[in-house]
């Protein structure tokens, strides 16, 4: 599967560059005209194919070119005769002509950790359920393209640090009551004031503050930023998931009673623990949803989940892992699978004694053997990470050979204890939360250390016990010497870059996940120069120093990147994934 993937793309990398051939340079000249500095660099990097078709509709909705003017673009470049596999279908949207309006669909999800509130949430359960509801400025779907949601069109300026997004008009909350730019602008503000602690920070330290939020008119809203980000549309999208718009002066802690939003389905029943009931929202500004009725299920474990999917209990899950339910690829069922950017990051306390040395942490990053690790839990469907939040889904990552790809080396790693002061090896505690593959792959850590002398004391803890409170100080999660947590996807790598990484600065929110405590202030200025490229041969250009660096320093273990997969019941369809976990059930229908 890895192979046909890696084929495919190089074979319409060639495609694309021969394409170039043949360009109508007079109808490029007008398309590229009005699009600001950052949006003609793409589309000249596009002309130099440097890009292919995908990536520059990809990176062209990011920057705000619009898709049929995108297409246009990507039309004048090439030849008339240009077809197969390295041309780009759009996403589609639209619904099967047999699809059958008012079912009743049954989904099964996470039982979400604590309270849910879109300010603080921060679990796949609590997400997936208030998204059912909210709705964000920009869409990201599962091929990571960037569409109009509530905001209809967005611009950044010369060098990305404001960046203005037209809102929709003619919307209204699921309470009746208008949808505006004051509503936006609060959202924003409340989501990036540190003093609000909210989870959103994780995006926005360092890079929003509250006065950067401007109202410019009734239908524009305008983001000053810090710090130039030439991917800034994905913060304002659901890979940024607890950035739904609410009402203005609206009460977060409140969320819960009433679920207030703007999307398709709108609350009618709620319990914490068991589930919740949606209905369709009257007052959606769009095409309604096809089913009149959304049933949700919690279940606290995977195996309850797919047990509920086997009996007939539930039309469709969120989401299963190949080592938990490998019966759900037997063929009985859909499958619905994203190469993704998702993934595991396993932390060592840099401010603790023995993982204060990069040598000790490189020890126990060199006793994983990752090809069989991807083979026993994943069966092919995943790829073998690099120890830096790099997914090969990236454009900007940079592979080996360039970079070298570490690999199980039980020597090494025992010389390197030594080096780090331990020849005897150490004992540590080690948490993580019941989730998918996660208990699986945090015995494989704990087996594979015990080869070199290491006693890792395992602790397995339900996700409302790991997370905590989600703050440091608070939470297993976050202050665990090791502690292994599971990463959404993103369409870019800049989170990944930023929240777990970057030093800790309470003041701003910078480092907000940092559950390493990693304090590098050559990776703080390489990840934030990364971060404000707005050019793929920049960001490669530092993509490789960082990931050379994350090697040298490994203060987390990126053992893999995993594909999302859904699986639903023959008769059910429509289901969409998003970007991330996010999944939608608007379009599904029983047939």
């Amino acid at each position: 599967m890895d192979t046909h993937d890696h084929a495919e793309i190089d074979h319409e990398l060639e495609l694309e560059r021969g394409r170039h051939a043949e360009i109508d340079h007079e109808q490029l000249d007008e398309l590229r005209r009005g699009h600001g500095p950052i949006g003609e660099h793409v589309i000249d990097e596009f002309v130099a194919g440097r890009l292919t078709r995908r990536d520059f509709l990809r990176r062209a909705s990011a920057v705000g070119i619009g898709l049929p003017i995108a297409g246009a673009i990507a039309s004048a470049c090439s030849s008339p005769t240009a077809t197969g596999r390295g041309a780009t279908k759009p996403a589609r949207t639209t619904v099967s002509p047999a699809a059958k309006a008012g079912a009743t669909i049954r989904a099964g999800m996470v039982v979400p950790a604590g309270e849910i509130n879109p300010l603080t949430t921060d679990d796949q359960g609590g997400d997936e359920t208030y998204e059912q509801v909210g709705e964000f400025l920009v869409f990201t779907d599962r091929y990571l393209n960037y569409k109009p949601w509530l905001a209809t069109s967005w611009k950044p300026n010369a060098d990305g640090t404001v960046w203005s997004f037209k809102i929709r008009q003619g919307v209204k909350f699921n309470d009746g009551k208008p949808m505006g730019v004051d509503d936006v602008v609060y959202s924003f503000k409340q989501q990036c004031d540190p003093k609000n602690g909210g989870n959103a920070l994780s995006v926005f330290g360092g890079l929003l503050d509250p006065a950067g939020v401007v109202k410019v008119d009734d239908e524009t809203v305008a983001f000053h930023l810090e710090a130039a980000d030439g991917s800034f549309i994905d913060a304002v999208s659901e890979d940024n998931y607890n950035m739904i718009i609410v009402p203005d002066g609206y009460d977060f802690s409140d969320y819960q009673k009433q679920f207030v939003g703007t999307g398709h389905f709108m609350l009618k029943s709620f319990n914490p623990t068991v589930g919740a009931t949606f209905v369709r929202n009257p007052y959606y500004w769009g095409t309604k949803a096809l089913p009149s009725e959304l049933q949700v299920t919690y279940y606290a474990t995977e195996a309850a989940q797919t047990s509920a999917l086997e009996a007939g209990d539930i039309d469709c899950n969120d989401g299963f892992s190949v080592s938990g339910s490998p019966q759900l690829l037997d063929g009985s069922y859909n499958i619905i699978a994203t190469r993704q950017s998702e993934h595991r990051e396993l932390s060592m306390r840099c401010d603790l004694h023995p993982f204060t040395s990069k040598y000790v942490r490189q020890a126990i990053a060199y006793t994983l053997d990752r090809p069989q690790i991807v083979k026993a839990l994943f069966k092919g469907y995943a790829q073998i990470g690099n120890d830096s939040p790099f997914a090969p889904v990236f454009k900007s990552t940079v592979l080996p050979p360039a970079v070298p790809q570490r690999k199980q080396d039980l020597k090494k790693a025992k010389d390197l204890l030594a080096k780090g002061g331990v020849p005897r090896g150490f004992k540590t505690p080690f948490y993580t939360e019941i989730n998918e593959e996660m208990p699986d792959y945090a015995q494989i850590i704990k087996s594979s250390a015990a080869k070199i002398g290491v006693d890792i004391s395992l602790t397995i803890e339900t996700t409302t016990k790991y997370y905590g409170d989600s703050v440091i100080g608070k939470s297993d999660w976050l202050d665990g010497e090791m502690s292994l947590v599971d990463y959404a996807t993103r369409a870019v790598p800049n989170l990944y870059l930023e929240a777990p990484l970057q030093t800790i600065d309470a003041k701003t929110g910078q480092g907000a996940w940092n559950a390493a405590r990693f304090n590098n202030s050559t990776y703080d200025k390489l990840s934030k120069q990364f971060v404000a490229a707005v050019d793929l041969s920049t960001q490669r250009k530092l993509a490789k120093e960082i990931e050379l660096l994350l090697l040298d320093e490994t203060p987390i273990i990126y053992g893999y990147f995993y594909n999302y997969l859904v699986a639903t019941q023959k008769s059910c369809h429509g289901v969409m994934p998003g970007s991330g976990t996010s999944i939608y059930y608007w379009n599904c229908y029983l047939s």
